[in-house]
């Protein structure tokens, strides 16, 4: 274990060094490359530091009660000194296991993120404006960056289909528990009776891809260009700006008509669809390992119901690692953090329970 405690500190120690190489910053994909690993060693190496802190101070005073000349005070502070050392090095072992559990490669990607509605026609569409406008604030509190890519609107303030970009480091590790159908109970405004609706949108949460991940050959695209639809203002529905994308070897669509400018369409429709590509592909290669993918807590359906918004009574419930909270107000407002935490925890304890450190 010291071995690889050590092999830990030498490698931060080389990746710091390529770092500080200015020619570095001229192979922007090796920078790219070096700089995600030195992300994902940093937090480990500090533990590792200060693990050897302690086992160190842990050393000095076992040397320090084994002098036969020790007097009784200073004996018995380091007897207690050292009962709290050894808690402390426990925690810091503890930290260390789970920061070297398998990592999930895409958790420093940034995010794509899909949200549609489902069944319950305008109020389902309503509740996917609630969902995508939790995720925007739940991305606001945590420094991300949030860019609509495209969407569909209705004329009462929900969402057929919005698709967002949300950058940030590990957006994807906060975010990626959130695939699946996603389920409310309330009484729509437009119930007379108080009746209880039951509606629902599905959520996906893709993992941004690289250029250098997903190689799209133009011969396989079909591109079409048409007039944007929906409500418009200065030119959006009045030129032929939308774009739709073909990949034709997959049958995979990406439509996009938010931008007045084709070429910006354009740009975002094949970011959508890098994306889409990149996950389709990431999939295939679980499959063909013969891996249950457990949609990281969970079977990984994106067809699985995960998560249930109870109005009435303010609750909210996921049912992948049965947590009911019932905070729905705050967490629609983007306090998202507890749900996460737990959703973490959870995959942790599962990751710790199959693969041990």
């Amino acid at each position: 274990m010291n071995t690889r405690l050590d092999d830990i500190l030498n490698r931060k120690e080389e990746l710091t060094v390529q770092l500080s190489n200015p020619e570095l910053t001229s192979k922007p994909k090796e920078y790219t490359r070096i700089s995600r690993e030195y992300a994902e060693i940093e937090p480990v190496a500090e533990v590792v530091t200060q693990i050897k802190s302690v086992e160190q101070q842990i050393s000095d005073n076992r040397e320090l009660l084994d002098d036969p000349d020790c007097d009784a005070e200073l004996r018995a502070m380091a007897e207690a000194e050292l009962d709290e050392l050894k808690s402390e090095a426990e925690s810091f072992q503890e930290k260390l296991k789970i920061l070297l559990l398998p990592k999930d490669p895409n958790d420093s990607r940034n995010v794509i993120l899909e949200v549609r509605a489902g069944t319950g026609g305008d109020e389902a569409a309503l509740f996917a404006a609630d969902l995508f406008r939790m995720y925007c604030r739940f991305a606001e509190h945590k420094g991300y960056k949030v860019e609509i890519l495209s969407s569909n609107a209705t004329g009462i303030g929900g969402y057929k289909e919005v698709v967002a970009q949300i950058t940030g480091q590990g957006a994807f590790s906060q975010f990626k528990f959130e695939s699946g159908v996603h389920r409310v109970q309330r009484v729509p405004e437009t119930e007379t009776a108080g009746r209880i609706h039951t509606s629902a949108c599905t959520v996906a949460v893709l993992p941004e891809a690289d250029e250098v991940d997903v190689q799209i050959n133009n011969d396989d695209l079909r591109i079409d260009v048409f007039r944007a639809s929906g409500p418009g203002g200065q030119c959006v529905n009045t030129t032929d700006s939308a774009i739709r994308i073909t990949h034709i070897p997959s049958g995979l669509v990406v439509i996009c008509q938010d931008e007045k400018s084709q070429h910006k369409n354009k740009a975002k429709a094949m970011k959508v669809l890098t994306a889409r590509l990149f996950d389709a592909a990431q999939q295939e290669a679980h499959d063909e390992r013969a891996e249950v993918r457990r949609g990281m807590v969970g079977s990984g359906d994106r067809s699985e119901r995960i998560r249930t918004y109870n109005f009435p009574q303010g609750r909210i419930t996921d049912h992948r690692i049965n947590l009911t909270l019932y905070k729905l107000d705050q967490i629609l407002g983007g306090e998202m953090g507890e749900m996460v935490d737990a959703l973490i925890s959870h995959h942790q304890a599962d990751l710790l329970t199959t693969h041990g450190v």
